[in-house]
């Protein structure tokens, strides 16, 4: 790989790894589903002048946008606001081993006792962070992180049917459909969101900002562009630095404790997707 393309690699992972922070700041400003709304807003009205509509295939674009956009991301915005970034950032490393097991059980694809051994490890790490006492985190919020991540490895089967959609195209027709839906379900479960708007300082917008155009657009379209152009052992390992940009992020912006439950369980979790990764030719994990 050129140094260049190294680079941008990694400046991907930090964009996505930061990320966490972001969404968390912005949730604690934004009633979560109405933010994440937004962002797909945004991201529909950047991305929909310049990408083709599916077609053919608009009937799966919009049973992702409901499994991706509405289950996953909307889980995730309403998992984060009471659980620590850090925590969640490793919590969604289990998109790997979730995405090994539903490809198992319905595309018929197989693995071996490594890649057992990695989801086990992966997993027992989790719940070691979910056992450790004195974390701030609820574990009611960290089951809605895990449904998140687990309607990830869903809607990984369905993307990985797809097979010949640009992705680039997919991200923009999913947060089209995305939207509305998780604006209808934002006006019947949630309140405050027309106030938001107007007390929401700037930290608030800036985070919303940082989750369209950091994230969404630079982070995910290096990403698309790097995993298009080399081989997929070459890229993959690399996003074991998002939680890593997402950790280091959590404690310095902040302020979170890393205790040394969540360290070994941190650990333990990382340990497992980098096994499983190293057997899988997975394109990519659940990001932000």
């Amino acid at each position: 790989m050129k140094f260049v393309d190294l680079l941008l690699l990694v400046l991907s992972t930090f964009f996505l790894g930061t990320n966490f922070v972001a969404v968390k700041i912005g949730v604690e400003q934004f009633p979560p589903l109405f933010m994440m709304a937004m962002r797909f807003t945004l991201v529909a009205v950047l991305l929909i002048p310049f990408v083709k509509a599916p077609r053919d295939r608009m009937f799966q674009v919009f049973l992702i946008s409901v499994s991706m956009g509405t289950a996953h991301f909307g889980l995730f915005f309403i998992g984060i606001s009471g659980v620590d970034a850090a925590i969640t950032a490793i919590i969604f490393q289990l998109g790997v081993p979730f995405s090994i097991i539903f490809a198992w059980l319905f595309l018929h694809e197989t693995f071996g006792r490594r890649r057992a051994f990695g989801i086990l490890i992966a997993f027992v790490g989790v719940i070691f962070i979910a056992g450790t006492p004195g974390s701030q985190s609820s574990h009611l919020h960290m089951f809605i992180v895990l449904a998140s991540v687990f309607a990830w490895g869903i809607a990984a089967v369905q993307i990985k049917r797809l097979r010949d959609v640009d992705a680039i195209m997919l991200t923009a027709w999913m947060a089209l459909f995305s939207a509305p839906q998780l604006y209808l379900i934002s006006a019947i479960t949630e309140s405050g969101q027309i106030s938001s708007l107007s007390t929401a300082g700037v930290t608030g917008w800036s985070a919303l900002m940082y989750a369209t155009f950091g994230a969404s657009i630079i982070g995910y379209g290096l990403w698309y562009h790097l995993i298009g152009k080399y081989d997929v052992n070459q890229v993959v390992p690399l996003t074991l630095l998002n939680p890593l940009f997402a950790i280091a992020a959590a404690v310095i912006i902040l302020g979170e404790n890393l205790s040394i439950g969540i360290i070994i369980g941190g650990v333990l979790t990382l340990t497992g997707v980098f096994v499983v990764q190293m057997r899988s030719r997975q394109a990519s994990t659940p990001q932000t």
